[in-house]
């Protein structure tokens, strides 16, 4: 199309002429980029020439230089005959002659042409600067890093550039002049890495931040590398799969599984064992039990019922091998029978043979009749010859078999048959005995190991029973012990109450006693000096005041001030506490909000610290039988308000 109509004609037909350079660039499969993605303007010669130099071929009939040296191009090419010369005519179809091009030399490095985008352009870098530094390549890398964007390019323009590498399934775009582009497949992040090194420019500005050098490398993504992995563990499960289908097809098929030992296993094993069809397994699962060590002393019995049955399958055998021999003696009877018959015919036919060559006979053949006779003649003397010896060699070896005691009386057999037949079942009927007496053995073994365990198992729970007795009276006892010793205290505070209220009482009497006195005392007085009844209530009340004020200094003293400056400390803290808790509080809740502060402290110390202050602090009951519960207040205040 060049070579006859032009550049012209080249404006007319871009599309033919596209499609043309797409299957040789195909052909190459050098560039990584296909040339019907990368849009090229159809009406540049100097891009027609370059493609044209890259693909290896000479560009004929544009303006432009040539690229590629005269030493690289096809030799001897005429452009006016459209044909190489020097060389005979060819086939135009054979790959690198003709109209296919020549595969590029290996040194000559591939050079990058324009791409026109819509909304910008791609300019090629330096082919004499070093390719671009890339890093090592993660496994399984769809993401690639593009760098130097310029400013004003947005993701529709990325977009626009990389979505001829392949289809595009994110691209994540940072402020700054990089993005992340994420590709469907592996294979277009080298389409990408294709465009490292090109110089970017949106539309036709020329301001710097419509422009920038693009670096595209390899980006590492941990999405990238899930993906990757699970395909290769999915590669393992088919490769561990395939492997295990071969080794299963090759493997010989494996005897079956014997069965662990149990009671119920051994009863199906006996029966097995008595019937003849199921012997050699039976007997097979036996001596697998055997060997791996389940005969003990409760299953010995089991084991040897089991050997029993086995042991009585020798006389079925015995009965077997013994029908097989004679069935095989029959069979030597009868072949001996045969072979006797057939030595017979052939006597006979060698007798006809015979008579055949007798003069009287023999002289009315021909020639080639008599040859046939004669070989036929020869050849049943030869077979008949083999017979008999076979025959005989028979009867030599029945004769070596045969000793002097049976070539006696038949009756002498009989005797002797009957003799081991009865030998045979006297040794019978002793193994029975035997056995019959070794399982005896075996049963009271196993008596005396029940009642040895029997034994056993009644002491350990009598002993079992005994340590918890004892532990429940441990128990029990030190439950007793802890109420002892709170009654004994009880007991202490009882007795000196009872002391402090036996010296009251004393004191109270003798007060009385006392007042008595002075009342009589007083009275007398009265009426020798004739005081008034005036006088004698007045002194009445002084007596009950008297009384009342030696109550309170009794109560005073039976408060007992305190001792020392710690107990004015928790009085003052305890006092504050249950002035919080107008409804009270008992023992218990109010310990534990003193031991926060003093963890030495008792709850009996704080009850006997309340109760020394009856005044400050009063003891209540509220709830109602289960609910019962027994209360400290503060009751200070109720004092003051009623003095």
């Amino acid at each position: 199309i060049v070579e006859e109509r032009g550049v012209e004609s080249v404006k007319e037909r871009p599309k033919e002429l596209t499609q043309m350079m797409a299957a040789a660039a195909d052909g190459l499969g050098s560039i990584a980029i296909d040339t019907t993605q990368l849009n090229m303007s159809v009406t540049d010669p100097t891009a027609w020439a370059t493609a044209m130099n890259n693909l290896g071929m000479v560009p004929v009939g544009l303006a432009g230089q040539q690229l590629v040296s005269d030493s690289i191009c096809v030799p001897g090419f005429d452009p006016s005959l459209n044909m190489m010369t020097g060389i005979t005519p060819i086939n135009p179809m054979i790959p690198g002659m003709g109209l296919v091009p020549p595969p590029p030399p290996t040194d000559m490095s591939v050079v990058k042409e324009i791409i026109h985008c819509k909304s910008c352009t791609l300019f090629p870098p330096n082919p004499n600067l070093p390719p671009p530094s890339t890093r090592e390549r993660p496994p399984g890398c769809k993401t690639v890093f593009v760098g130097g964007l310029p400013e004003n390019a947005t993701e529709e323009i990325i977009q626009e550039v990389f979505e001829q590498c392949g289809d595009i399934t994110a691209i994540r775009k940072s402020k700054k002049n990089f993005c992340h582009i994420r590709f469907a497949e592996e294979f277009m992040v080298d389409k990408a890495i294709y465009l490292s090194g090109y110089r970017m420019r949106l539309g036709s500005s020329t301001d710097k931040k419509d422009s920038g050098r693009l670096h595209v490398d390899f980006a590492q993504a941990r999405d990238d590398f899930y993906e990757w992995e699970c395909k290769q563990r999915m590669l393992a499960r088919e490769e561990r799969h395939r492997r295990k289908l071969e080794e299963d097809r090759l493997r010989p098929p494996s005897p079956p599984a014997i069965m662990h030992y149990s009671e119920h296993e051994a009863t199906l094993l006996a029966e097995k064992l008595k019937d003849d069809s199921k012997f050699s397994e039976a007997i097979t699962v036996l001596l697998t039990w055997i060997e791996r060590g389940e005969v003990n002393r409760r299953s010995a019995n089991q084991f040897y019922s089991m050997v029993q049955s086995a042991n009585s399958h020798v006389r079925r055998l015995m009965n077997e091998k013994a029908n097989h021999e004679q069935e095989m003696e029959q069979a030597k009877e009868n072949f001996k029978d045969a072979l006797t018959g057939i030595l017979t015919q052939f006597e006979q036919i060698v007798a006809v043979f015979n008579a055949s060559a007798r003069q009287k006979a023999w002289d009315h053949f021909s020639k080639a009749q008599r040859k046939n006779i004669d070989i036929w003649r020869k050849h049943s003397e030869e077979l008949r010859n083999a017979h008999s010896e076979q025959l005989m060699g028979i009867r030599r070896e029945e004769e070596m078999e045969m000793s002097d005691d049976e070539s006696t009386d038949t009756p002498n057999k009989k005797m002797r048959v009957d003799e081991s037949a009865l030998a045979a079942q006297a040794y019978a009927l002793k193994e029975e005995n035997d056995s019959l007496r070794w399982q005896l053995d075996a049963y009271r073994n196993e008596v005396e190991l029940l009642k040895q365990e029997k034994g056993q198992l009644f002491r350990t729970e009598e002993n079992l029973t005994k340590d918890q007795q004892l532990q429940f009276l441990q128990q029990t006892m030190q439950g007793m012990q802890q109420q002892l010793l709170s009654i004994q205290e009880e007991l202490k505070n009882k007795k000196s109450e009872l002391e402090q209220a036996k010296e009251e009482q004393s004191h109270t009497q003798a007060l009385l006693k006392v007042l008595q006195e002075q009342l009589k005392s007083a009275k007398e007085l009265a009426e020798t000096n004739g005081h008034s009844h005036e006088d004698a209530n007045e002194i009445n009340v002084l007596t009950v005041a008297l009384v009342n004020q030696d109550r309170e200094n009794n109560t005073e003293k039976r408060s007992q001030g305190l001792k020392s400056e710690k107990e004015a400390l928790l009085i003052g803290i305890i006092s504050t506490f249950l002035h919080v808790h107008p409804f009270g509080a008992n023992i218990e809740y109010l310990w534990s909000y003193m031991q926060q502060l003093d963890s030495k402290i008792s709850a009996n110390e704080i009850e006997m610290l309340l109760m020394r202050l009856p005044r400050m602090f009063k003891q209540e009951f509220t709830g109602v039988g289960a609910t019962l519960e027994k209360r400290w207040k503060f009751c200070a205040f109720e004092g003051i308000k009623t003095t």
